[in-house]
């Protein structure tokens, strides 16, 4: 399974939010924030952080597919 942070990093600059003041809002580890970067899966509690940080829906943030 492949999963995608795409919608996310959009968001984020359509919010001119960059990633360091997302990750430092949400106290994420840098290491998570590596993770994502190479679209690798992170925790769920994670992901909630940041949608409650940027008042969204978990499928405005990530995607998942099968290829």
């Amino acid at each position: 399974m492949n999963v995608s942070y795409n919608r996310l990093w959009k968001m984020l600059i359509d919010k001119n939010m960059t990633k360091a003041e997302l990750r430092k809002k949400t106290k994420i580890a840098p290491s998570t924030f590596s993770r994502m970067n190479k679209g690798e899966i992170v925790s769920l509690e994670v992901l909630m952080r940041i949608c409650l940080e940027l008042h969204c829906g978990l499928d405005d943030v990530v995607e998942f597919s099968d290829k």
